[in-house]
């Protein structure tokens, strides 16, 4: 049974089966459930959540403002996953450009700095990703 976060974004995207194959074979999510009549799907990725909804330009969604390509502009999703590299490879095997090169990065958090080895992408849609593995922590330099 799918246990449900108490924030799940809803995305907007402009070809609901073209987004699907890239969140699904690309990045490494499942369709928990879908409503293909309405061009809606909502996906996991370990506990990972998303919702995506085709855009009807005719049909009164809630969107505060005219949508305009890339859907995506000014918002990114941090998202944690046991390992990167899986999906660095399907990306690599289709050729998909990667928003910034594959890097680790650290972070200063209070006292301590965080790292992570990231994996930036951007959906069809503009959606910038950023898929990263944990690497621990280590005291701040």
């Amino acid at each position: 049974m799918l246990t449900r976060n108490k924030m799940v974004p809803e995305l907007t995207v402009s070809d609901i089966q073209q987004s699907l194959a890239f969140w699904t074979d690309l990045i490494g999510f499942q369709i928990a459930y879908e409503r293909p009549e309405e061009g809606f799907a909502y996906l996991d990725f370990d506990g990972v959540q998303v919702m995506l909804e085709q855009y009807f330009a005719e049909d009164g969604q809630w969107h505060t403002g005219a949508l305009q390509a890339p859907f995506g502009r000014g918002i990114n999703f941090q998202m944690t996953v046991d390992r990167v590299e899986p999906i660095l490879a399907r990306l690599a095997a289709v050729q998909w450009p990667l928003f910034r090169p594959f890097a680790d990065a650290w972070y200063r958090s209070g006292e301590v700095e965080v790292g992570q080895r990231e994996l930036i992408v951007q959906d069809p849609d503009g959606y910038l990703l950023r898929l990263v593995e944990a690497l621990g922590e280590r005291p701040v330099r």
